[in-house]
């Protein structure tokens, strides 16, 4: 005879809890009192006590968001701040976490890091891609835009991870069914695409999208 199953328990849905920082601004986060969260030194935290501890880290690598911009359109200058992170105890996982925290799956990390840091309101990674392709219009050939527009519904789908530098070769290869020598033919030599793929991101994190 089957033993009767056991009822599932009901899904506990997140709770909006408000946290004033030490900046004086509240910032919006969503907790779950059944969810336990560890910090960058790996003991449990509150989701508070997370967003507490990665706001108290963010000034070590920048004082404003021009700054942060600045590292962030640049994939070099990007993963270098990114490591330095992950040796704070921050890593890409961790950043993740507070990516769902603060309700924001939707957006780019670097909309986590700008709301954590300064409260500022997270921009959608497909309002960002539609901004992008509004300014580089006229910056790039034809081909080389077409590509670009396949990156950018990655980056939608996926997300800021598919702007590393090592997911260049992959994307190349998915674009052109592994032709990479097809790849070249339009769009330029490896150093040419490498610096068109590097280049266009500075769009994605114009101070204009938050106008």
């Amino acid at each position: 005879m089957r033993e009767p199953r056991l009822p599932l328990p009901p899904t506990e849905r997140p709770v909006k809890i408000r946290v004033k920082l030490r900046d004086g601004k509240e910032r919006s986060i969503q907790s779950i009192s059944s969810t336990i969260y560890f910090g960058p030194d790996g003991n449990p935290v509150t989701a508070a006590q997370f967003l507490e501890g990665l706001f108290g880290t963010l000034p070590e690598f920048f004082k404003d968001e021009d700054a942060l911009r600045q590292i962030w359109s640049d994939p070099e200058t990007r993963k270098s701040f990114l490591q330095g992170l992950a040796e704070k105890g921050y890593n890409r996982e961790l950043l993740m976490e507070m990516q769902q925290i603060i309700d924001a799956q939707n957006s780019d990390l670097y909309d986590v890091l700008a709301y954590v840091a300064f409260a500022l309101q997270p921009v959608s990674r497909s309002e960002r891609a539609e901004h992008a392709k509004q300014s580089m219009d006229q910056q790039f050939t034809d081909k080389q835009r077409a590509f670009l527009d396949f990156v950018l519904a990655q980056y939608i789908k996926v997300g800021d991870a598919e702007l590393d530098t090592e997911k260049l070769s992959p994307l190349l290869r998915l674009k052109y069914n592994n032709a990479i020598s097809d790849a070249f033919a339009e769009l330029g030599s490896p150093a040419e695409v490498r610096k068109v793929f590097s280049g266009f991101q500075r769009y994605l994190y114009d101070a204009r999208q938050r106008d």
